[in-house]
């Protein structure tokens, strides 16, 4: 049993498998699902998990050297969540966000109900 972390074993296994480059689109409870891409659905009822509460939880476990949002969310509390988060963050828009939600490695859906909650995570490494 894990200590710490991220206990949810789908979840962790696709981490897992991530390398430098590989997108995690982070979505809202109305984010569409990508074709083609796994789905790891953390939705309980709307606003359970929190897409904060969930972002918080993979940057524990992610380097992350680059955020992607949309910038219809600049103004609304989900941007405030990126910035307190993230020095700097590329705003492209929605339609674009959703177009390269088809690339990503893993999308992980929140039951974020507000919206435009959603980010595309670009992986990192740790040196």
């Amino acid at each position: 049993m894990k200590r710490t972390g991220i206990l949810n074993a789908d979840l962790n296994a696709a981490l897992s498998r991530l390398g430098h480059g590989d997108i995690v689109l982070v979505g809202d409870c109305g984010m569409p699902a990508p074709a083609g891409v796994p789905v790891i659905d953390l939705a309980l009822v709307h606003g359970v998990p929190r897409f904060e509460q969930v972002l918080d939880a993979l940057l524990g476990e992610l380097v992350v050297e680059h955020c992607l949002a949309a910038a219809e969310a600049q103004g609304t509390i989900a941007n405030d969540w990126l910035r307190g988060r993230f020095d700097e963050i590329e705003y492209i828009t929605h339609a674009e966000l959703k177009a390269l939600s088809a690339t990503a490695r893993v999308f992980v859906r929140t039951g974020e109900a507000t919206p435009f909650a959603n980010a595309a995570l670009v992986c990192g490494v740790p040196f």
